[in-house]
């Protein structure tokens, strides 16, 4: 009876080691992007939520000297184990890549829901249109300085938040699980860095970016 036992627990350590390898894979493989994914990401294209909120930003872009090419696009609504940062190509009218991103914790351990603020200190996301600046090398790295276009982010500069990745930001999608939380840093992970700098490069003008939540559909 004592055989079976040890060797039950021994499978069963063994399956959950397993398991565990193949969670963290899973985690870290790098997004490639096929047919489906592009699909996928189009879907909130045609959504009410991107066709509310797009148009004006287009607009907005046009007429203040920002790229007439990208858009990059933060959906609060979304939850946080699900892609939410979408890179919107205007003249091409498609989202061509899409992935997770933190929000603010409020200074909280971990912030249930939503909050969003603009004072210094807050450790929250703050809602609005940015200016994605230049890119500099910083504590987390590579990363874009941010300025606040918006009253409801208008302290965006003066309190650090910028465009950063972080190892705690996974590559592929886990929803229903949440992903880790920032203080107010719009936070993704290491390869989509890369994805959304290349874009960056790529334009002809500085990004117009706009974190959202409540819109009217």
């Amino acid at each position: 009876m004592a055989r079976k036992i040890t060797v039950f627990f021994v499978l069963l350590f063994s399956a959950l080691i397993a398991f565990a390898g193949y969670y963290y894979v899973a985690l870290k493989a790098p997004r490639v992007a096929t047919k489906q994914t592009v699909a996928q990401n189009n879907i909130y294209k045609n959504s009410k939520r991107f066709k509310a909120v797009a148009p004006p930003l287009i607009k907005y872009a046009t007429t203040n000297n920002f790229s007439k090419q990208y858009l990059f696009l933060i959906d609060m609504h979304i939850a946080s184990g699900s892609n939410r940062f979408f890179v919107y190509d205007i003249a091409g009218d498609s989202i061509v890549a899409a992935g997770l991103v933190t929000h603010g914790r409020c200074n909280s351990n971990w912030l249930v829901g939503r909050k969003y603020g603009n004072k210094i200190g807050c450790g929250c996301t703050s809602l609005g249109k940015y200016k994605i600046g230049n890119s500099y090398n910083g504590r987390f790295g590579k990363a874009f300085k941010l300025y606040g276009l918006d009253s409801s982010n208008s302290n965006a500069f003066s309190r650090y938040v910028v465009l950063h990745s972080h190892e705690c930001v996974p590559e592929n999608e886990i929803d229903p699980y949440p992903i880790c939380q920032s203080d107010g840093c719009p936070t993704v992970s290491p390869q989509f860095l890369k994805t959304l700098s290349a874009f960056i490069e790529k334009a002809n003008a500085p990004i117009l970016m706009c974190i959202y939540d409540q819109i009217i559909e």
